[in-house]
């Protein structure tokens, strides 16, 4: 309306829409909860490989991209930091190894659904771990709304919600080994 002196801005403002999820800091907040949920996956989820073999390293996996969401959910424009970019690309690189190394080793030898496999629940979590360090990526480059929400929200929720899964499920628990039995 050219002259009569309103625009029309999208996605409108808070004062339009009162608290609509296309408000700037709706989603702003939406996507700090979201970081700050992860972080307490990938702290939880570091906490449990104490019973773990091979812990030291499960720990440090998992704590790592706990330390840098932490700091998405306080700052997220701390993703435009070079530290940050290159421990988050760093990370999500060698995850992404060892999922491709995890994915050939559970080709070759699974029988059974991945989950049944402490490979398989190894390769959820590291592909967990990249897809949500390359989500934060460029989280700083714009604002954060639409599909990348979408994604977050989801990705946040689906670990937890496999977690009850197993939990409630006690028969897939019986063919893991000892150190897993315990961890939920």
């Amino acid at each position: 309306m050219e002259g009569s002196g309103t625009e029309h801005k999208w996605p409108p403002d808070c004062s339009f829409l009162g608290n609509s999820l296309f408000c700037h800091q709706n989603r702003e907040r939406l996507w700090r909860t979201c970081n700050f949920v992860m972080f307490g996956f990938f702290s939880l989820a570091a906490y449990v490989q104490i019973n773990d073999p091979d812990a030291e390293m499960w720990i440090a996996v998992y704590m790592i991209p706990a330390t840098l969401i932490l700091f998405v959910s306080i700052k997220p424009d701390v993703t435009g930091h070079v530290m940050w970019k290159s421990l988050a690309d760093l990370h999500a690189a060698a995850c992404a190894f060892g999922a491709i190394y995890l994915s050939r080793c559970l080709y070759f030898h699974t029988t059974k659904s991945i989950l049944h496999e402490e490979e398989g629940r190894e390769l959820s979590g590291l592909l967990i771990i990249a897809g949500w360090l390359l989500l934060c990526r460029k989280s700083q480059q714009s604002s954060v709304g639409g599909i990348r929400l979408m994604i977050a929200v989801s990705v946040s929720t689906a670990p937890f919600l496999i977690w009850i899964y197993i939990y409630i499920n006690k028969e897939m628990r019986t063919s893991w080994p000892q150190h897993c039995k315990t961890v939920i």
